[in-house]
Formats: structure tokens, C-alpha cells, sequence
């Protein structure tokens, strides 16, 4: 992958060289030749030639970050059913003195 790019670059070096050194060619027509030619090309192509790797990175991301939230809520539920006591497990009656009033069905 990074063998074209680096190609590219070299032979865009070389023109913008082959510019400079022209009786007729200036440093700055090189430097927009090796920008416009080299630089600017590359940059475009070596970012959508790089987009697979950056996708995988992102679905790894958020495959870590699932996994660590599964992991923190387990661990919340197995911590809320350590510590809860079911209720009105002993045998004794409410102490309240006034009893419920229950409507017939």
C-alpha cells in the first residue's frame, strides 16, 4: 500500500527537482508542482486507501467499550443481589398497630 504512495512522491520530487534546475523554471513553480502533484494527490489517496484500517479500529473501539459496560453491569447486578435481603423473611408481624385495610373481591 505504502509503496505506490512513496513512488509517487519520489517521481513527484524529481519533477519538481527537474523544475528548479530548468533554466526556464523557478523554485516556486517546484514547490506547486511537488504540492499539486506529489503532496496533495497522495494525501487524498493514502486517507481512502487507509479507511478499511480505521474502520476495523472503530468497531474494535466500540467492541471493547460493549464488552467493559456488559462486564461494569454484571457486576453492578451481582453486587445489588449480595447486599438486597428479601423482604418479610422473618416470622415476625409488622409492628405497625394499625393493620391494612383489604378490600373483598
Amino acid at each position: 500500500m505504502y509503496l505506490v504512495l512513496i513512488a509517487w512522491i519520489y517521481v513527484a520530487l524529481m519533477m519538481a527537482i527537474a523544475e528548479a534546475t530548468s533554466p526556464v523554471g523557478s523554485l516556486l513553480g517546484a514547490v506547486v508542482t511537488f504540492l499539486l502533484y506529489g503532496v496533495l494527490p497522495m494525501s487524498v489517496v493514502g486517507y481512502i486507501m487507509g479507511s478499511p484500517s480505521r474502520r476495523r479500529a472503530i468497531k474494535a473501539k466500540e467492541a471493547a467499550d460493549r464488552a467493559q459496560a456488559i462486564a461494569a453491569h454484571a457486576s453492578q447486578n451481582a453486587a445489588e443481589h449480595v447486599n438486597s435481603v428479601a423482604p418479610n423473611t422473618h416470622s415476625e408481624t409488622s409492628s405497625h398497630p394499625i393493620a391494612a385495610v383489604r378490600k373483598e373481591p
